[in-house]
């Protein structure tokens, strides 16, 4: 399967068979090279040039390909978008419907992802009730990582009040069984979101909110990589947060949150 036509269709929002009458062929064909055959060169041309992304990145030639494979941690990566706003909803929500094991998020306050999503809590319920383990981490609002991410931001105390605003919005999920809703005081250098195999890392520059900094959608590989090294900082961080329990939480006394 060719996932990154797969991807660069579903972010122009560019249906295959509109891609089809570009192309001047069989909407079949279409399908048959986002199942991984490679079009005939003028095929290719003008499909780079409709969507406007290179050539090669959609067909990398069998030498460069080679040498991918050889690298080892670059064959994980799947798909990178130029920020958060970027990556489709429709990935948001495949991946979170085809989850069948897991689903792993880490972040600071992650309001985009109940905001893009309000029937978020339902269907995380859902999954969780298929047996899918479900664990999110947000950062602490009364923690000093929150408080010196603020700082950073140039938003003062108005992380805190995002993460606690995001929180609302998964309160259901704490009865639920296979839920769990944690808080973390770490400095975050990445946030995550994981689904399974599949993992979708948002590093974070300096001074900038995460959203908008590179998202890199990671698929995991037969040998260790980028996508261990990621999942593994998310269980580091997860086994030393703590349990969210609304009833207590609330604005810091001292100012820092």
């Amino acid at each position: 399967m060719n996932e990154r036509l797969h991807s660069v269709l579903a972010q122009r929002g560019i249906p295959p068979e509109s891609l089809a009458e570009v192309c001047e062929v069989d909407p079949k064909t279409v399908s048959r090279w986002l199942g991984g055959r490679v079009p005939h060169a003028r095929h290719r041309f003008r499909v780079a040039r409709h969507l406007r992304v290179e050539e090669l990145f959609l067909w990398p030639a069998p030498e460069r390909t080679a040498l991918q494979q050889a690298a080892g941690p670059k064959q994980e990566l799947v798909m990178t978008y130029q920020n958060r706003a970027s990556v489709p909803r429709d990935t948001w929500l495949s991946l979170l419907k085809g989850a069948q094991e897991q689903i792993s998020v880490l972040v600071f306050s992650g309001t985009f992802f109940a905001q893009s999503n309000p029937h978020v809590a339902k269907m995380l319920a859902e999954r969780a009730s298929d047996g899918v383990r479900v664990r999110l981490c947000f950062g602490d609002s009364n923690g000093q990582a929150a408080a010196i991410r603020g700082r950073e931001e140039g938003i003062g105390d108005t992380l805190a009040a995002k993460i606690r605003a995001s929180l609302t919005y998964y309160r259901p999920l704490l009865s639920e069984a296979g839920c769990e809703v944690r808080l973390h005081n770490t400095t975050l250098y990445t946030s995550m979101f994981r689904y399974d195999d599949n993992l979708l890392a948002n590093p974070h520059v300096w001074g900038q909110p995460a959203s908008a900094n590179p998202i890199l959608h990671l698929r995991r590989a037969d040998t260790t990589g980028w996508f261990d090294n990621y999942a593994q900082s998310f269980e580091a961080v997860w086994a030393t947060a703590r349990p969210w329990t609304p009833d207590r939480e609330g604005p810091s006394s001292h100012g820092q949150d």
